[in-house]
C-alpha cells in the first residue's frame, strides 16, 4: 500500500521558533540597557545639582577688626573680641503707654531713659469718607469745663443728653466736631443702670447720604466717647447746615435702635471768631430738620403708572423770606422734571404780590415713564420776581429717589410711588 509523505518547504518549524525568540531576547536587552543608561543620567545629574546648591553658600569669616594675633613661645594663638549683645523677653499682653507728664520724662531723658514708643494698635485709624474724616484721640483734659454740667434737673420724659464741640477754621473750611460725653441713656432693663450700648452717628444736613460714626461703648449709660470728626463746609453754604446727632443702642441680636437726637444749626456758631464752643444738647425722640427760615411750600404728589402721567400740586407757601432792598413782594414757584440731573421741562405758577404767603393752588402734569422714576427728581424754586431786573430764588427744594433726595423729601416721593393714583401732599422747608 503507497503512504503519502508530508514534504516541509523552507525548512522546519521547530527552526524558524527558536530563530524568532532570539531575536526578541536580543531585542529586549538593548531596551532594557537603554533604560538603565538614562536611569542613571537621571541619577548623576541630581547628584551634580545637590553639590552644586551645597558648594553655593558663601563661607563665613570672622572679622579682621574683631581678630587679634597672639604670639606665645611656642606659637601664635587666634582670639576673638566679642561684645555681649543684651537679650530682653518682650512681657507678654497689651502694650502700657506711658501716662508720665512732660517733667517727669524730662528727668528720665536727662537721666538715660528712653521714652516708650506709642503703639500702633492704639492709633486710631481715618475713616474714608470723601469731605468728612476722623482725627485720633483727644486730650479730655482741654474739655473739663463740660464736667460742670453733669450734676442737671432730669425731667420725667428724659433720654440722655449729648455733650460736644464745634470749631470753624475759615482759611481751610474745615469743621472740627468733637464728640465728648453723654450722660443718663435709657437702659434696656429695668433696675440695671448699664443695660445700653450706645455709639453716634453725626450727619451734616441736609445732606444724610454720608455720616461719621462713633466707637461702640458697651455696658454704659453714660458713655464718654472723646472722639474727634472734621467736616468740610464752605462759608458760603455754612448757615445752611444744621449737625444732626443720632443715638443708637445696640441690643443683644445687634439691632440698632435709635434713642433719640440732638440738632445744632451751624448759624447759631459765629464762624469769625474761630473759637471753640462746648455745648449740650438734650436728646429728642422727633427732631426738625428745617434748615433755614426760607420759608415752606405745600407740595401734593401724584403718579400714573398706566398713563405714565407725574401731577405735581402747588397750593401754598408760608414765612417767605424778603431780600434785602426790596419794598415790593412778588413771589411765585418754578418746577423742573430733572431726569440723571438733566432738566427735561419746567413749568411756572403764576406771580402772586404783596404777601409773604402766597396762595398759588395751581398742578402741572409731566410725562414720565416707570422705568424712569429711579433716576427722576423734581426741583421746586421759590422766586422773588422783579419787573426791572432779574428774577432772584428764595429757596428751592429737591424732591426725587434715592440719588438725589434724603429725608422727608425721600419718604414724599416714595410714599407718591407706592400710592398710586392716590395725592400726597406735605409741606417742605426751603433750602
Amino acid at each position: 500500500m503507497h503512504i503519502p509523505r508530508k514534504i516541509s518547504i523552507g525548512g522546519s518549524p521547530t527552526t524558524k521558533f527558536v530563530s524568532n525568540h532570539g531575536t526578541s531576547v536580543i531585542i529586549g536587552l538593548l531596551f532594557c540597557g537603554f533604560v538603565f543608561v538614562a536611569l542613571l543620567l537621571v541619577i548623576w545629574r541630581i547628584y551634580t545639582k545637590t553639590r552644586a546648591k551645597a558648594s553655593s553658600y558663601e563661607q563665613v569669616t570672622p572679622d579682621t577688626n574683631l581678630v587679634s594675633q597672639t604670639d606665645t613661645g611656642n606659637g601664635s594663638t587666634t582670639s576673638i573680641n566679642s561684645k555681649p549683645i543684651p537679650f530682653t523677653v518682650p512681657p507678654h499682653g497689651t502694650p502700657q503707654v506711658s501716662r508720665r507728664s512732660s517733667k517727669t520724662l524730662g528727668e528720665d531723658h536727662a537721666a538715660g531713659y528712653g521714652s516708650e514708643p506709642s503703639s500702633p494698635a492704639l492709633k486710631r485709624p481715618s475713616v474714608e469718607i470723601p469731605g468728612a474724616y476722623e482725627l485720633g484721640a483727644i486730650d479730655p483734659s482741654l474739655y473739663k469745663i463740660a464736667d460742670e454740667d453733669d450734676d442737671y434737673d432730669i425731667p420725667d420724659d428724659h433720654i440722655g443728653r449729648l455733650w460736644f464741640t464745634v470749631e470753624y477754621e475759615r482759611e481751610t473750611e474745615k469743621l472740627l466736631v468733637t464728640l465728648i460725653k453723654a450722660k443718663n441713656l435709657p437702659s434696656r432693663t429695668l433696675g440695671n443702670t448699664n443695660g445700653c450700648d450706645p455709639f453716634v452717628r453725626i450727619y451734616l444736613m441736609p445732606d444724610e447720604r454720608r455720616y461719621l460714626q462713633s466707637k461702640l461703648r458697651k455696658k454704659t449709660c453714660n458713655p464718654k466717647f472723646e472722639e474727634s470728626y472734621v467736616f468740610q463746609v464752605s462759608h458760603k453754604s455754612f448757615d445752611d447746615r444744621i449737625l444732626k446727632f443720632t443715638m443708637f443702642d445696640v441690643d443683644r441680636h445687634k439691632r440698632h435702635n435709635v434713642i433719640g437726637h440732638a440738632l445744632f444749626p451751624l448759624k447759631e456758631y459765629d464762624f469769625d471768631t474761630n473759637v471753640r464752643m462746648v455745648i449740650w444738647r438734650d436728646l429728642e425722640k422727633e427732631v426738625s430738620e428745617s434748615t433755614s427760615d426760607k420759608g415752606e411750600v405745600y407740595i401734593a404728589l401724584s403718579y400714573n403708572s398706566h398713563l405714565e402721567r407725574l401731577t405735581i400740586g402747588i397750593f401754598e407757601a408760608k414765612g417767605l423770606k424778603k431780600l434785602e432792598g426790596i419794598s415790593n413782594f412778588e413771589s411765585y414757584v418754578k418746577v423742573c422734571l430733572l431726569i440723571q440731573n438733566k432738566i427735561i421741562k419746567t413749568k411756572k405758577t403764576a406771580v402772586v404780590k404783596r404777601t409773604f404767603d402766597p396762595n398759588f393752588s395751581e398742578s402741572f402734569t409731566f410725562k414720565l415713564s416707570s422705568s424712569s422714576l429711579d433716576t427722576a427728581s423734581i426741583s421746586v424754586t421759590a422766586m422773588n420776581h422783579f419787573t426791572s431786573a432779574k428774577d432772584k430764588s428764595i429757596g428751592r427744594v429737591v424732591l426725587g429717589s434715592f440719588m438725589f433726595a434724603r429725608g422727608k423729601e425721600l419718604e414724599h416721593w416714595n410714599e407718591m410711588v407706592t400710592s398710586q393714583r392716590d395725592q400726597v401732599g406735605y409741606w417742605h422747608s426751603l433750602t
